[in-house]
């Protein structure tokens, strides 16, 4: 066994010294200059000797963007037919084929047409990546899996092209693109995100001040949090640092769930950590009587918490406490989370004494309790 895991290990460490090199640009919202600078950078490397090409740039007919494009070697996209219309997508055989040193991929959330081998964008860039090729990419920050609950409070928009917060972890490196508000709005007024027929539109919608302030804190805070974990898995640390391992605990409530697997997501990236989404099946919830409704929502969250970097963890048990109890004990977690119990108060005084014992366990163990709203 030790020398399968052994052997298992340095084929692990071969693969990743093969795999190519993945640098994301991430901006606050669309007109930053993501891809501009991402044009700039090409220019650079052609300069300096790199094979280096244009996989898929979308300029979205912005003047001074669209300039840069000049000079620089483009890989043709691969046409077909959808719906009786001609599309254009990005060849990652092609890509593959030519294989350039470096390769510039632009849209990341973007979802292909169907048909395509991939559903994502993302996905053809981790093909292009494990064929030893390093990628330059671009994302918004609204584009963050985990980020989509708060995405949609700030702007109240229920963003649907979506990456897991693994692949922006899968990143060498990872390069915030910033502008203050007032550039950024005096850009939309100059016609260089959007033409003129949008630009009130965004003036009165996405693009409001108070909206692009806290997107740009967002964006802050994810790009400081990917350096911070870059600090802690290349630096050689002289004091020993508490590794962290979250558990998240849900029930078949779908929102509340959700909540608690996307905030903790956030935790664990920060963290630079393990973490597991626990359910317990009680014998109220098996299967012949739990509603059809409720299990597709546990389906749909058990993917969304793997999607994020989740581990399941599925058990049968009538004591819930003692089950998240044991858990913690033999994964060696270091912190709970659980949703804010939505009950009525005679359901609070039930479940008062069943809550003790939880909070007074872990204390013993010495485990965190967070909950979230």
């Amino acid at each position: 066994m030790d020398e399968r895991k052994s052997a298992a290990h340095f084929l692990d460490l071969i693969q990743k010294s093969r795999r190519g090199k993945f640098k994301l640009y991430i901006g606050m919202s669309a007109g930053v200059g993501k891809t501009y600078r991402m044009l700039q950078e090409t220019h650079s490397l052609l300069r300096n000797g790199i094979d280096v090409k244009i996989g898929y740039i979308e300029t979205h007919n912005r003047v001074e963007t669209h300039a840069l494009l000049n000079g620089l070697p483009v890989i043709p996209r691969r046409k077909l037919f959808y719906k009786g219309k001609e599309l254009q997508e990005l060849d990652v055989q092609a890509i593959i084929n030519l294989r350039p040193e470096v390769v510039i991929v632009d849209e990341l959330a973007h979802t292909n047409i169907e048909g395509s081998k991939n559903e994502k964008r993302w996905q053809d860039v981790m093909d292009i990546l494990d064929a030893g090729i390093n990628v330059i990419s671009a994302v918004n920050i609204q584009h963050i899996e985990s980020l989509n609950k708060e995405v949609r409070e700030i702007t109240g928009i229920d963003v649907q092209e979506r990456i897991p917060d693994s692949v922006v972890a899968q990143a060498d490196e990872v390069v915030n693109i910033d502008l203050t508000a007032e550039d950024l709005i005096d850009r939309l007024k100059e016609g260089k995100i959007y033409d003129a027929s949008k630009i009130q539109a965004a003036l009165h919608n996405f693009f409001k001040s108070e909206h692009i302030l806290q997107l740009r804190e967002l964006a802050l805070k994810e790009v400081a949090s990917q350096v911070q974990r870059k600090v802690e898995t290349e630096v050689v640390l002289t004091r020993n640092i508490k590794k962290e391992r979250f558990l998240a605990c849900i029930s078949s409530n779908e929102k509340t769930a959700k909540n608690v697997i996307r905030k903790t997501a956030r935790l664990a990236n920060y963290y630079n950590c393990k973490w597991y989404v626990m359910y317990v099946q009680t014998p109220k919830e098996n299967v012949d009587k739990i509603a059809l409704d409720k299990q597709r929502f546990l389906i749909n969250n058990f993917k969304l918490a793997t999607e994020l970097g989740a581990e399941i963890i599925k058990v049968k048990a009538r004591n819930t406490t003692k089950a998240i109890i044991k858990e913690c004990e033999d994964r060696k977690i270091t912190t709970v989370c659980i949703g804010k119990p939505h009950i009525t108060l005679a359901k609070l005084i039930l479940a008062t004494d069943t809550f003790n014992t939880l909070l007074n366990k872990l204390s013993k163990e010495n485990i965190d309790l967070v909950i979230l709203s």
